[in-house]
């Protein structure tokens, strides 16, 4: 079987999912290879652009040999400048590959003027002409060998700007491969596949679709027989990874699926109901040794939604050996100072926490179950601990209203010197939210896969005024600008760890 991550993300570490999944299938007698068609993808059109006439692409083509270095070495992260000006060109010439066609490309999104991820007509259109994506040839060149002794090949599609390639990529299979199987799995799949009104659009081009975790439903698909729990730890060997985005290897690794808080009224995994299934701590701790002893990585990430207070504990007493940051909820635990000390010394970089909001009647109708003045104290303790906080705030929200996001902003402002990177976002809702059937009025986007409703907000704060809001007065804050200003450009908090932190 061949597992393939499709472009387009952001290509700065391996992708877990299809790792995890191809060592399982191994682990289970399943021959299985892997292709980040994502990576490669990139690299593939910084090296083949469709055209560069005009000076800023010509002088990006001629140095992205030089650019691509410095996103390589650590040093250029203590450059800000120099990063900056890395990550533009290679931007750029991205963009170039594709302009001719109406279609944007970067290194961090993947936009269609023509062509929504959002109608799976669209999607199905994108199959019928693979020829028109950017990244046609090169998959129309890599596939064919790749594909010579498979009978079997599954997609991992996990995000809107993967959506419009990876059906490209499965048409060009279906096309000139009739015989392969085509599987396709991921957390966007999960998310339409339990939306309300699926009708199963793409029954005639995909084989199986799979929603959830992929290791037991491919294994009963491609082999006959019961199932053992394999305990064995992801292998990312099989990839190239001195290719990525960043200075070093970067591991990541997922302790669990799901939320283990899981009641917040905006979250999307509440919405769709996604159960919480964590790894035991104990069996955590022994794969983040021997992944950690064999691949020697210049920085761990855990992706998991919260990352568990025991898992949190168990971390601050068994420190992993390398520098590490992940998502973490604002708690009574990180309210202790200490712990906060023993989170630095176990080598925790960054954490990223999602505030939402600096007013408490706003986060209590969130269900956030924090207070302000916990979330105060906590972005007090990582700060005098030396713990960089990315922290996330979400305007528009049925519960606020000016006044509210005034005290956001006095808040945010309020504690800028310990808010190292801020991600400011306008609520969406999700079409099944728990807050959808009471405000919700019609789709966000128009197509039959949008996973949002848009609705009238009871206290008159439209998402226009929101947006006025978010872009003339809260980001032009000096202090709030100060922050925005340290934010990696199209990487976010991916590479938000390397400035002056590892």
């Amino acid at each position: 079987m061949l597992l393939i991550f499709p472009p387009l993300a952001k290509a700065c570490e391996p992708p877990a999912g299809i790792v995890r999944l191809a060592s399982f299938l191994n682990d289970h007698g399943i021959s299985c290879r892997m292709l980040d068609a994502n990576l490669e993808g990139q690299l593939w059109l910084l090296e083949h652009p469709s055209t560069c006439t005009d000076t800023w692409s010509r002088r990006a083509f001629k140095g992205r040999a030089g650019n691509l270095t410095a996103l390589r070495d650590i040093e250029t992260y203590s450059s800000p400048d120099r990063y900056r000006r890395a990550v533009s060109d290679l931007n750029r010439i991205l963009a170039v590959s594709a302009a001719d066609n109406g279609i944007i490309i970067g290194l961090a999104d993947y936009q269609d003027h023509t062509k929504s991820p959002q109608r799976s007509a669209d999607l199905l259109a994108s199959a019928l002409e693979p020829e028109r994506n950017p990244f046609f040839r090169y998959f129309s060149e890599t596939l064919p060998d790749l594909l010579s002794t498979i009978n079997t090949v599954g997609f991992s599609l996990n995000y809107l700007s993967q959506a419009l390639t990876t059906f490209a990529m499965i048409g060009f299979v279906r096309k000139n491969f009739p015989e392969i199987k085509i599987i396709l799995g991921g957390g966007l799949v999960t998310s339409w596949m339990q939306q309300p009104g699926w009708n199963k659009p793409f029954g005639a081009l995909v084989d199986h679709l799979i929603s959830g975790a992929g290791e037991l439903p491919l294994l009963s698909i491609l082999k006959e027989g019961d199932a053992a729990k394999s305990n064995k730890p992801p292998d990312y060997s099989a990839l190239p990874l001195d290719s990525y985005f960043s200075p070093g290897f970067i591991l990541p690794y997922s302790a669990a699926e799901g939320c283990y808080w899981s009641r917040c009224s905006f979250c999307p995994e509440r919405a769709e109901g996604n159960a919480y299934k964590a790894v035991p701590v104990n069996r955590a701790l022994a794969d983040l040794k021997i992944l950690i002893e064999k691949s020697s990585p210049l920085l761990l990430h855990f992706l998991d939604n919260a990352i568990n207070p025991g898992l949190l504990t168990a971390i601050a007493e068994n420190p992993p050996g390398v520098p590490w940051y992940g998502f973490a909820r604002i708690s009574e635990q990180l309210s202790n100072l200490d712990f906060c000390h023993a989170l630095k010394h176990s080598g925790c970089v960054m954490l990223k926490l999602g505030l939402e909001s600096g007013d408490q009647g706003v986060l209590d109708r969130m269900k956030k179950g924090i207070t302000v003045e916990v979330a105060s104290q906590v972005l007090k303790n990582l700060h005098t601990a030396g713990i960089a906080v990315y922290c996330y705030i979400l305007f528009g929200t049925p519960g606020e209203t000016r006044l509210e996001a005034e005290r956001t902003l006095e808040f945010v402002a309020g504690h800028g010197e310990a808010i190292s990177f801020l991600n400011t976002a306008l609520f969406n809702m999700p079409i099944n939210g728990d807050e959808a059937i009471e405000y919700g009025d019609k789709l966000f986007y128009e197509g039959d896969l949008s996973l949002y409703t848009s609705f009238c907000h009871p206290g008159g704060w439209e998402r226009s005024h929101v947006r006025r809001f978010i872009e003339s007065e809260f980001k032009r804050h000096p202090a709030v600008a100060e922050i925005i200003r340290k934010d990696p450009p199209q990487f976010g908090s991916n590479h938000a760890a390397f400035f002056g932190r590892v």
